[in-house]
């Protein structure tokens, strides 16, 4: 969906139509939040799975990941929107280049904010949860190791 939005928005752009514009924007910075939300979904679900290995049991587990890798995107867009509604719109990349407009975030600040602090917030939990991961295995095989070594004696 992320891909299928990103490039077809230019050409939606062309149409000059603001509340289609606004749409796509909206559109393609919900999808790429919730992919993002997603990754970090699954770093959860790699720990929960590698680390936690037994005794973990969470009612409904689906359901709750699914309302938090759709929702957590779509409170953020809302919050956006209930900030700045002319936060979304259709802004050129370069006077120079008139076919490069896109429909995207027209604030800058809004930008940082919304998508590059919200993705290092996913990268800083990945990389916690890959590390925690990584030392799990790596202390499951050094017991391995200890044990071999005790059978073997």
């Amino acid at each position: 969906m992320l891909n299928i939005v990103f490039l077809t928005n230019s050409w939606l752009t062309s149409f000059n139509q603001p509340g289609l514009c606004i749409t796509v924007a909206i559109l393609l910075h919900y999808i790429l939040l919730a992919a993002f939300t997603w990754m970090c979904l699954e770093s959860v679900h790699f720990y929960l799975a590698l680390v936690k290995v037994f005794n973990v049991y969470v009612p409904k587990y689906i359901l709750k990941f699914c309302i938090a890798g759709w929702g957590i995107p779509g409170i953020v867009i809302t919050l956006v929107l209930i900030l700045n509604k002319d936060s979304y719109g259709n802004g050129s990349l370069s006077e120079s280049h008139p076919y490069s407009n896109f429909c995207w975030i027209q604030d800058s600040t809004v930008c940082y904010i919304s998508v590059v602090a919200y993705f290092f917030l996913v990268f800083l939990m990945n990389t916690a949860m890959f590390i925690t991961v990584l030392l799990q295995i790596h202390s499951v095989k050094t017991r391995t190791q200890k044990t071999c070594i005790f059978w073997k004696q």
